[in-house]
């Protein structure tokens, strides 16, 4: 029996140990990138074993394959590659398949960029011409919202509105025509057409990524001025981060936000969340002091609304050999208070607004690498915007408030999007031919009081293709089309093309050529389709046979990057032509009704110029840009297009002194006169402009408790500007005045402090 069981146990141990040979033979290292998991071909491992060191590299697919000398020793590992972080393990035991991920170490002259591109890469690799904002410029600014981000960069031009937030325009154009994207999936929820800038914290954000120009056959409608991609936070190095962030401003600011993060081996989780506070702004406050007025007074009506944004998130993320999952979720709330003035004669009462806002933004990403450099990657997502407004009469003896019977002063709208995307993608490193086949379905829900039937809906349904081609080393290019169907009105096919070249390429120096023609569109929204407003005070409907807007843009840049020991130059020179029809314009259909039709044609021109260095611990760039529109409202019998130019000059500079653990910054712009052509009631013509002003900002950061700690202090807007003269023209149903256009509130002093801990 003891005979029997003996040999048994001899048995089963030979079989556990030949499949244990079997599989410690074909144990693999792959080594990753941290940021998208695609494999790193050619990445150095040196292995050091017994006072040896052993050098290997990873095969074109990132992989490795361990010898079998190896296999169940402690040893130690050194994993290197060009641009990113080298990584050290120390009594490392290789017992099964292991995945390493690398961070990258390219910092601000060697930005990485993902938009629109087959894996991320860096920004000089790019066929597409894309700007990068990073976390450091981020900070360094001491920017809370994308509004605040934008202010320094040439070529966008913000608007501020009291009840509609910020609004921007890229290259000229603005409204419905920029894409504003969260990791890929566009934000829906606009007011005229704009997305409130301020709405968009960026507590979350790792970079921003802006391509000017259309990038329809990628991200389809709505991508004709250009595309900024908002990129969140993913990756982290420390398998534990706790962030707490505050900031304090004299215009009565205050926020708050805290993030934490785990990483427990293949899987990662983050949790944020955070409170922007804002008790309102007047020219007549002044810096560190509040007015002792009783609210019953003229001084309740603030050029600034008082705002409250409440907001939290999680991000999930599982990376392991082949596969990436992301899930990624964002709740947003904001209320506004719009107060009125007391009304006359005896100023008892007054009419206040009530605005409430909510956002839900949720992404799931799936991402499989196969062997052979292909790639499947899905992307399903849903975004909700939500927004109700009420009218409140307030009793200002008794300070009791009732619901105003008016029902036009109360609305309430909200407004689904159901993404979906999917890309089958060949990124072959020796390859002369690489694409990227992909389907792209939006389906859009509107709902509210003054939406027709109160429901409408839109389908959007696309197929697209794009390719590289790449003859030899030096040239790239990049055909790209997308045909796609729409539920409501017929689809252009969209087609694209991208070149780059690098005519001139040494050890130190570096000169490329890009030029781009893209046909871009913009699908009428269901606003303009389905809008529904009537009562004694307004008559705008929308026009179910309006056609797609679809622009022509063609854009020529020059590219110099010079790197000797010490410095680092990068120069640039960009030309853009924009050439938009059918535009889709509010105009009077009859004596009382307004609605929307394909009107005008709007063109815009520009001429971009970038010098930035670094060297050393001093990053500093200087920028001019010169923007010329157009509209058919000039057009004149000689059918001559004569464009209104207006001037931008950009310069920014930041020193970190290291050894003293300090960091100081400094961002200035000067944005130009912008002249425009208006048309009043009569049908005539008239120009206008809006004055020309300065933004300039100051920063000095401070770390103390090896880093963990950072003190920011500076102060905002210091040439004190609040408003400039202008026209204030509304659109259509609007009336047209000369008067002030709201800019800034004055200059304001603000402190930042940020704790940052992380396990070892």
């Amino acid at each position: 029996m003891n005979t029997k069981a003996n040999f048994k146990n001899i048995f089963f141990t030979s079989i556990l140990l030949l499949c244990l040979s079997t599989f410690v033979s074909g144990q693999t290292i792959t080594v990753i990138s941290l940021e998208d998991s695609q494999p790193l071909p050619g990445a150095r491992i040196d292995i050091h074993l017994n006072g040896q060191t052993h050098h290997y590299s990873t095969q074109i697919n990132g992989e490795f394959k361990v010898n079998e000398t190896l296999i169940n020793k402690k040893l130690s590992m050194t994993i290197s590659f060009a641009s990113y972080e080298a990584k050290r393990l120390e009594n490392l035991v290789i017992s099964k398949d292991t995945t390493i991920a690398l961070a990258s170490s390219v910092k601000e002259f060697e930005e990485v960029a993902i938009t629109a591109q087959y894996k991320s890469q860096v920004v000089e690799k790019a066929v597409h011409n894309i700007k990068v904002i990073d976390r450091q410029k981020i900070e360094a600014m001491a920017a809370q919202d994308l509004k605040d981000v934008l202010t320094n960069e040439l070529n966008v031009r913000l608007g501020e509105d009291n009840i509609l937030g910020s609004s921007m325009q890229l290259q000229g154009i603005g409204g419905e025509n920029v894409k504003i994207l969260v990791d890929g999936v566009p934000l829906t929820g606009r007011l005229n057409g704009h997305i409130d800038l301020s709405q968009i914290p960026l507590e979350s954000i790792e970079r921003i990524e802006i391509v000017e120009g259309p990038l329809s056959v990628s991200y389809g409608t709505d991508a004709l001025a250009g595309t900024i991609n908002i990129i969140t936070k993913k990756n982290q190095a420390r398998r534990f981060e706790v962030n707490s962030n505050n900031y304090f401003e004299s215009s009565g600011k205050v926020n708050n936000t805290v993030s934490l993060g785990w990483q427990l081996k293949k899987h990662q989780i983050r949790l944020e969340g955070g409170r922007h506070f804002f008790d309102g702004w007047d020219p007549s406050h002044k810096a560190f002091h509040f007015d002792p007025h009783p609210i019953a007074d003229s001084s309740r009506v603030m050029q600034w609304n008082p705002k409250e944004q409440v907001f939290g998130g999680m991000n999930y993320r599982y990376n392991r050999k082949n596969t990436l999952f992301n899930y990624s979720g964002q709740l947003f709330n904001e209320n506004i208070i719009n107060r009125g003035m007391p009304r006359p004669p005896y100023q008892q009462t007054a009419y206040d607004d009530y605005y409430k806002t909510t956002r839900i933004n949720q992404r799931a990403n799936f991402q499989y690498r196969f062997k052979n450099n292909y790639r499947l990657s899905f992307i399903a997502a849903y975004n909700g915007y939500f927004r109700q407004k009420n009218t409140q009469i307030r009793d200002l003896t008794e300070i009791s408030d009732v619901i105003s019977g008016n029902p036009s002063d109360h609305d309430t709208s909200s407004y689904h999007s159901f993404i979906a995307r999917g890309r089958f993608i060949q990124t072959k490193v020796n390859s002369k031919i690489n694409y990227e086949i992909g389907y792209d379905i939006l389906y859009e829900i509107a709902n509210g009081e003054r939406i027709l039937d109160q429901q409408q809906s839109i389908g959007d349904y696309a197929l697209y293709a794009t390719a590289e081609y790449s003859p030899f080393k030096s040239l790239i290019i990049r055909p790209g089309i997308r045909y796609g169907y729409n539920s409501e009105y017929k689809s252009p096919v969209t087609p694209s093309l991208n070149i780059k070249y690098d005519f001139f390429e040494r050890e130190k120096q570096q000169m490329s050529l890009r030029a781009s023609y893209a046909r871009g569109f913009r699908s009428p929204s269901i606003k303009e389709l389905h809008y529904v407003f009537v009562d004694i005070n307004h008559n705008i409907v929308g026009n179910p046979n309006l056609e797609a807007e679809y622009a022509n843009h063609f854009n020529l840049s020059i590219h110099q990057n010079v790197r000797l020991k010490k410095l680092k130059l990068k120069n640039k020179v960009v030309l853009f032509y924009n050439d938009i029809h059918q535009l889709i314009t509010l105009a009077q259909s009859s004596a009382t009704e307004y609605s929307y039709f394909n009107l005008d044609r709007y063109t815009t021109t520009g001429l971009q110029v970038e010098s930035n260095i670094n060297y050393k611990d001093i990053t500093t760039g200087i920028g001019l840009g010169y923007i010329g529109r157009y509209n058919d409202l000039k057009a004149d019998d000689s059918k001559s297009i004569n464009f209104l130019f207006s001037p931008e000059v950009k310069f920014n500079f930041q020193y970190n002194w290291k050894k003293a653990g300090i960091q100081t910054a400094v961002f200035y712009k000067y944005t130009g006169v912008l002249p425009n052509i208006r048309t009043n009631e009569e049908g005539e013509l008239y120009e206008t402009q809006i004055d020309d002003y300065h933004m300039t900002d100051l920063t000095i950061s401070k770390f103390v408790w090896n880093k963990r700690l950072k003190f920011t202090a500076g102060v905002k807007n210091l040439f004190d500007v609040t408003s400039i003269t202008g026209s204030a023209s509304g659109e259509g149903a609007h009336a047209v005045s000369s008067g002030s256009v709201s800019i800034g509130m004055g200059r304001v002093y603000h402190l930042g402090i940020r704790l940052q801990l992380n396990s070892k």
